[in-house]
């Protein structure tokens, strides 16, 4: 009978280690040193060697190597000793050394998959089940919920411009107007972004009006923290209304934990710190991925061909704050947020668009340039169409110096330019003819100047996110040839069974590329949204593994999408004669600081706490800084023991037995990029 691990304490899980292993306690007990008991148990480890368990084998081979060794974690910038195996010694004996029942159940777990068969995984069936729990917002239910919220928020809307008494602004009513003239206005600005944007919820207040009285008096104590340490809230009217605030129908647990801040969140602001070291800049210095960059921090660089420019403009703003936000601190310092006003482009920031232009067409490897935030999409009009330009110059160029040099002295040509965005999400009406024009325009230019892929890379977190407008905003950027990639943060709400898998299913028939899915970065301030890397690798072997192509069904893929601008029919097409429900082009990564993206780990440590010491090794399949070469194997601690992540889950709804094969998971290799992705010399 299978233990349920999350209602035990420290003393029953003892009692199961001691009762499975009683050779392990007597080891324990005639061993007086630690160095002996590590002798004797990698001589037990060497006896129950199996060839259908050298995952477990491999597992307690590092942790008893790793045993009493500090390491540098880098993402806090501290050393770390590694003591699992003293600690299951101390365990064992009896002796009293803090540790947690989170530590205790670990490291049963790593010890009883040396005695066990590797559990099965999944059937196809079961996870087709598990992915069926989650509706779109393109569901009819859900839908009739959603269409009852607008109506509610519209009526408090009209309260809200009725007491604004601003005659200046383009969102007031005509004097003498009927309420029932009122609300048609406001249906009719319902579709003018600018609306959603003038009236975003900014107080808790307005929130909790908004949103029917349903916030708790502890969300409302909790915001009034936020507030009064600076923290911003910002949220749309369109995004409010796909909340649910009944106590039936769809789980809007995705939306709340992305949108809605956390006990963890609130009291680290103010002292958040950033977790990608590169983009830490020093001028004339090298970040830590090696790079020296243009003074005013627009330019983040990790790697050779690619970097990313963040601009002077509205688009250091967002549609909205969203809770594991990797840029936190940068709203911090107050680089980022959201007086739109103070964010208009300065008069100076023409000709500094031009020096971040030469920095780009100076370097001879750079290729990628993704724009983003804030949010791309947040700059007006007139301020995209400057840095489109700017970028299509510099592009024409960089081929101009090619045709006029040899071949010893070829430059890297721009191939791709993407536009990091969440408007499809937070701001679908952003997406309007004014805007597709702007589009259009640089991309039929872009391609004369020898770019070859355009990429809007959007952020939906969940299938509820997917609703009749966010689908309209998708078919139009398609219709004008840009392609529409997706990023996904795995956070805990994301990491329930089978969501992922229906997200990527959902988008795929909308013609939407999945890109990548990201583990939520380890500080503190994002302590209760984190979902442990095992996780991670168990969703890619265990659900992403539904819709995983060979290497010869991903090239002929990748050649009908180079083809066509319909990618909607293309991956409708291709995944009815493959008998799949989505195509599965998105690596599950975790950015680490300074190195890039990489899942290749293993699981060298669990501290007495029981969060995990993970080494990670860099992605071997791309290209890297030089600087790539001389550093060591990187070491991260987790934010959160699997057993606490376990307990979360139950918590909210999920059945842990879910779960269950997610010990197994202690070491991973990144996978390879679908070759869509590449570029078009690496293909």
């Amino acid at each position: 009978m299978k233990q349920n691990f999350t209602i035990l304490n420290l003393k029953q899980v003892k009692g199961l280690i001691l009762s499975a292993f009683p050779n392990l306690k007597v080891m324990a007990d005639s061993c007086e040193d630690i160095d002996v008991f590590k002798c004797e148990l990698i001589g037990w480890v060497e006896k129950l060697r199996n060839e259908e368990r050298l995952g477990a084998y491999r597992n307690l081979k590092n942790l008893i190597e790793f045993d009493c060794r500090e390491v540098f974690e880098l993402s806090t910038g501290t050393h770390v000793e590694l003591n699992t195996i003293s600690s299951l010694w101390h365990l064992l004996r009896g002796d009293d050394v803090g540790l947690t029942v989170d530590f205790a159940i670990d490291i049963y777990r790593q010890l009883e998959r040396l005695l066990t068969e590797v559990p099965e995984k999944p059937s196809d069936v079961k996870v087709m089940h598990w992915m069926k729990r989650w509706p779109s917002g393109l569901n009819t239910s859900v839908m009739r919920i959603r269409e009852a919220n607008k109506q509610r928020i519209m009526e408090g809307l009209v309260e809200q411009i009725e007491h604004r008494h601003s005659e200046t602004s383009r969102y007031a009513f005509p004097p003498d107007s009927t309420h029932e003239q009122k609300l048609e206005l406001v249906d009719i600005w319902w579709n003018d972004y600018r609306f959603h944007l003038a009236m975003a919820v900014r107080s808790v207040a307005a929130l909790n009006h908004l949103m029917d009285g349903t916030l708790s008096d502890e969300t409302i104590a909790l915001y009034h923290e936020a507030r009064e340490k600076g923290m911003p809230i910002f949220i749309t009217p369109y995004y409010l209304s796909l909340l649910n605030t009944t106590e039936k129908g769809y789980d809007d647990y995705a939306i709340r934990s992305y949108v809605f801040y956390s006990r963890n969140l609130v009291d680290t602001f103010g002292d958040i710190h950033a977790w990608e070291k590169e983009d830490e800049v020093v001028p004339e210095k090298p970040n830590a991925a090696g790079w020296i960059l243009p003074e005013g921090g627009n330019i983040h660089r990790r790697y050779p061909d690619v970097a990313i420019l963040i601009p002077d403009t509205m688009g250091r703003a967002c549609g909205g704050l969203c809770a594991s936000c990797q840029r936190m601190y940068d709203f911090q310092k107050g680089h980022l947020n959201f007086n739109l006003d103070k964010l208009r482009p300065k008069e100076s920031w023409p000709q500094k668009l031009q020096r971040l232009m030469q920095y780009f067409e100076d370097d001879a490897d750079l290729k990628d340039i993704l724009i983003t935030g804030g949010d791309a999409l947040m700059s007006q009009n007139q301020s995209l169409h400057r840095i489109l330009h700017a970028v299509y110059t510099m592009a024409q160029r960089k081929r101009r110096t090619n045709a006029e040099n040899d071949a010893n002295h070829q430059v890297a040509e721009i191939e791709r330019v993407r536009l990091g965005t969440r408007l499809p999400v937070y701001l679908p009406m952003r997406i309007n003819d004014e805007l597709l024009d702007v589009l259009r325009e640089f991309r039929i230019m872009g391609e004369a100047a020898g770019i070859k892929q355009f990429f809007i890379q959007t952020h939906f977190q969940t299938p509820l996110e997917v609703t009749t407008e966010a689908r309209i905003a998708i078919k139009r950027l398609q219709s004008i040839g840009w392609t529409v990639n997706n990023q996904l943060v795995y956070n805990v709400a994301a990491s329930r069974r089978g969501h992922t898998a229906k997200l990527r299913q959902v988008l795929n028939r909308l013609g939407v590329l999945c890109y990548y899915t990201f583990s939520v970065k380890g500080f503190e301030e994002n302590h209760d949204v984190f979902t442990p890397n095992s996780r991670s690798l168990q969703e890619q072997l265990e659900e992403k593994s539904l819709g995983m192509l060979s290497a010869e069904q991903a090239k002929a893929l990748t050649t009908r999408l180079l083809g066509t601008y319909k990618k909607e029919e293309t991956l409708d097409d291709f995944c009815k004669s493959n008998d799949i429900p989505f195509v599965a082009t998105d690596r599950s990564v975790l950015n680490l600081p300074g190195i890039g993206k990489s899942m290749t780990f293993s699981l060298v440590g669990i501290m007495p706490d029981g969060r995990r010491i993970l080494m990670f090794d860099h992605d071997h399949t791309r290209r890297h800084s030089p600087v790539i070469e001389q550093m060591p194997k990187v070491f991260i601690k987790e934010n959160k023991s699997i057993h606490e992540y376990l307990c979360q889950l139950k918590r909210i709804g999920e059945n842990p037995k879910y779960y269950e094969t997610i010990w197994q998971y202690t070491e991973g290799e990144t996978e390879k990029r679908f070759p869509f992705y590449e570029y078009s010399e690496d293909r």
